[in-house]
């Protein structure tokens, strides 16, 4: 089975952090985004994924190599323009005359894809669309549904209290080759604005998989730590890393790590590979990346440490996503 991953956009909510590093290549629990991405894809039988580029492609040439990752076919597409989201994928899956799954490049899940394809053969689907349910759908594509899992409307953002159900869309789609041909080439087209609601007027083709399972969109500072506590916390299996050691409860320590006797380690906590934390040091409810140094004394809490970080002796970070190779002084590292 193929997929098409959305890759292309420049993650404006996450900068400074993504000026240099796309969204889906930034480490949820020191492994990259788009890595947790595609293991979950291989897991439910998608064996080749085209990546629709825009934003810093070299970055996932560099990242993933070129042909195959970890025995999954990998092809780039990069968008001459922006094209929207329809029009990236079909641009992306240009040639591919077979059903193709395709997913948001910043959604973190472990929605049973089998299962969704398994509904969408059944009801005879054109496209189907994941739905999870969210407390408050005022943010988000809200999707009504019928008895069967038709779809009968797209309700976009609607004003708090007043969306018709708390079911989402949920950014991920399993699409047949119809579906694709009704998309015009080289065109900027939306897939949620334009291509599904155009489908609306034929009856049997479009359907919505409903499944109250762990989904999270990555694209806020809040949500991207929201993401790495997840993570620790086993809501994608466990350990939260390769390779990760867990010394106590929801602590885990990586390979080559140092940690001083003497510091405390308050779960949930992943002490990446190659760090160095010092004497009476203190973190907690954090993630520190590779070679991370956190000196002597200081504090790290509610926190994400990126590759190479240095903390010095006695400073203290609180509820901070520190970019890599950032190196704190006392007086930028008081919160």
């Amino acid at each position: 089975m193929k997929a098409v991953i959305l890759v292309g956009g420049e993650g404006t909510r996450l900068r400074p952090l993504t000026y240099a590093v796309p969204k889906p290549l930034l480490p949820i629990a020191n492994v990259a985004f788009l890595e947790r991405q595609l293991t979950w894809l291989a897991r439910h039988g998608v064996d080749e994924v085209i990546l629709a580029m825009g934003y810093l492609p070299d970055a996932f040439r560099a990242h993933f190599g070129t042909g195959v990752w970890r025995g999954m076919r990998l092809r780039y597409a990069v968008e001459p323009e922006p094209l929207g989201t329809a029009g990236a994928i079909r641009f992306a899956a240009e040639g591919v005359g077979e059903r193709l799954v395709v997913c948001n490049g910043d959604v973190l899940t472990d929605l049973d894809l089998g299962a969704m394809v398994g509904f969408h053969e059944r009801v005879g689907a054109e496209a189907t669309i994941h739905l999870v349910r969210v407390e408050d759908p005022s943010a988000y594509g809200v999707v009504p549904t019928g008895p069967d899992g038709a779809v009968e409307a797209f309700v976009e953002k609607p004003p708090a209290g007043e969306a018709p159900t708390d079911w989402v869309n949920a950014g991920t789609y399993v699409l047949e080759p119809s579906v694709l041909a009704s998309i015009p080439p080289g065109v900027p087209t939306s897939i949620e604005r334009e291509t599904f609601p155009a489908l609306l007027g034929r009856r049997g083709c479009l359907f919505a998989w409903r499944q109250e399972t762990y989904w999270l969109d990555i694209g806020t500072p809040a949500k991207y730590r929201q993401a790495q506590r997840d993570v620790l916390a086993g809501r994608l299996g466990l350990p939260p890393a390769p390779g990760a050691r867990e010394c106590s409860a929801g602590v885990w320590v990586q390979a080559g790590a140092t940690v001083a006797p003497d510091a405390r380690l308050v779960a949930p906590v992943l002490v990446g590979p190659d760090c160095r934390v010092g004497a009476g040091a203190t973190i907690a409810d954090s993630v520190i990346g590779p070679a991370v140094v956190v000196g002597a004394g200081a504090t790290v809490r509610g926190s994400v440490l990126l590759a190479g970080v240095t903390v010095p002796r006695g400073a203290v970070v609180d509820g901070e996503v520190v970019a890599p190779g950032a190196r704190l002084t006392v007086a930028e590292g008081v919160a």
